[in-house]
């Protein structure tokens, strides 16, 4: 990636020389992370899946961008040292009295488009929208044709979800910046926010033309994809995401997942292998490993993955609730019985552990528990079918 404004990072900006304001930008990174792909059998509503995937940084962070001043030398605020103040400021956690520094040195120099993106910038940061927008609007006035103070007003826009605002302030960024590969993916972002998938695809293909090795592009792709209906080309857009970060767990448990969701039970096992190696003490993708593996008749391998998953997190029911089909198989029926005893305590509404409890009580001739089992399991909704 390369020119101007892929120099810039707006989760960490330089104030004068030393002290850098560290912020997640709202509204773009947010909807890519909840892409996945709703999980069959057990694990499909199962919201530790999204908390996974939460874990993914942000797009600034994966596409390395950077500030090296808010306030650059040439500024005529450069020196003032109300600069200095909000410095220290800022260096101590103090907000406030850098935002009212900032104000100062924005009056002071009302020709200075620096002060006013820093008066923006920490206005944003304090969720103080609309004096954020009239800083960067004032910098406008004075730059109009500064990349940054165009996609810092989009990025107030969405932090707000106006979605359909922030969108001519991207495109004045990928009129300056014709290569910028993240206004393609912040513009596809709000598109799809508006409802206007095609225009969200069409930009989500440009940001992976601009930017082929960025996992980030590619989840956004693959998310346009998936809200259009287009099966195979979401897969192979997560397909590609995970190619371009070999080393990312999370990525790879997407690819599983996503085999999974599509009933490709054996596709998802490799990758959901690979990732167990890269995060071990990850219950959720031991958990479904193992629910892959005995799926596919290795069911001692997938034992010791559902096993590990329940040691990781012993209030994990869908991995229980696995472990006791994996049991049943080998006709081990204590031991089943004991793990859907076990699903049935972590999962009291879910009908199926219920109802595999009940056969487990009936196997080993508890007939009156099987048939409270199986009363309980009546009383509760039926399974959905994926």
């Amino acid at each position: 990636m390369s020119g101007k404004f892929d120099d810039w990072n707006f989760d960490e900006i330089w104030v004068g020389r030393h002290v850098r304001v560290r912020y997640l930008s709202a509204g773009f990174g947010a909807a890519v992370f909840s892409l996945l792909l709703p999980v069959s059998a057990a694990f499909a509503e199962e919201p530790s899946i999204d908390r996974l995937l939460s874990k993914l940084p942000p797009p600034e962070k994966l596409i390395k961008q950077r500030v090296d001043r808010a306030v650059p030398p040439d500024d005529p605020a450069a020196k003032d040292p109300l600069v200095r103040r909000i410095e220290i400021a800022l260096a101590r956690g103090d907000f406030g009295p850098a935002m009212d520094s900032s104000r100062r040195l924005a009056e002071k120099y009302p020709r200075s488009a620096g002060a006013h993106v820093l008066r923006g910038v920490l206005a944003r940061l304090l969720r103080r929208y609309a004096e954020a927008t009239m800083a960067f609007r004032a910098a406008a006035a004075i730059e109009p044709k500064s990349v940054f103070v165009h996609y810092g007003l989009a990025l107030i826009e969405a932090a707000q979800k106006h979605y359909a605002a922030a969108i001519p302030h991207l495109q004045r960024v990928v009129q300056l910046e014709p290569k910028s590969a993240t206004a393609y993916y912040a513009l596809s972002d709000c598109a799809m926010e508006i409802g206007h998938k095609q225009e969200a695809l069409n930009y989500a293909k440009k940001a992976t033309e601009l930017a082929p090795s960025e996992a980030v592009v590619w989840l956004q792709l693959a998310r346009v994809e998936r809200a259009m209906g287009h099966t195979e080309a979401t897969l192979s857009a997560i397909a590609k995401g995970a190619e371009v970060s070999p080393d990312s767990a999370d990525m790879l448990a997407i690819v599983g997942f996503s085999y999974i969701n599509l009933n490709r039970i054996p596709q998802a096992i490799a990758p959901l292998q690979r990732a167990a190696r890269l995060a071990p003490n990850s219950y959720l993708i031991h958990a479904q490993l193992g629910y892959c593996l005995t799926t596919t008749g290795a069911t001692n391998d997938g034992i010791g993955h559902l096993r590990k998953a329940a040691h990781l997190n012993g209030k994990y029911g869908p991995a229980f609730e696995h472990l006791g089909l994996a049991y049943q198989k080998q006709g081990r029926h204590k031991d089943a019985m004991s793990a859907f005893e076990k699903a049935t305590r972590l999962m009291p509404q879910a009908r199926l552990p219920w109802e595999h409890l009940a056969t487990e009580y009936q196997a080993v001739g508890r007939v009156a528990d099987a048939q409270r089992a199986t009363a309980r399991a009546q009383k509760l909704p039926p399974v959905k079918k994926s």
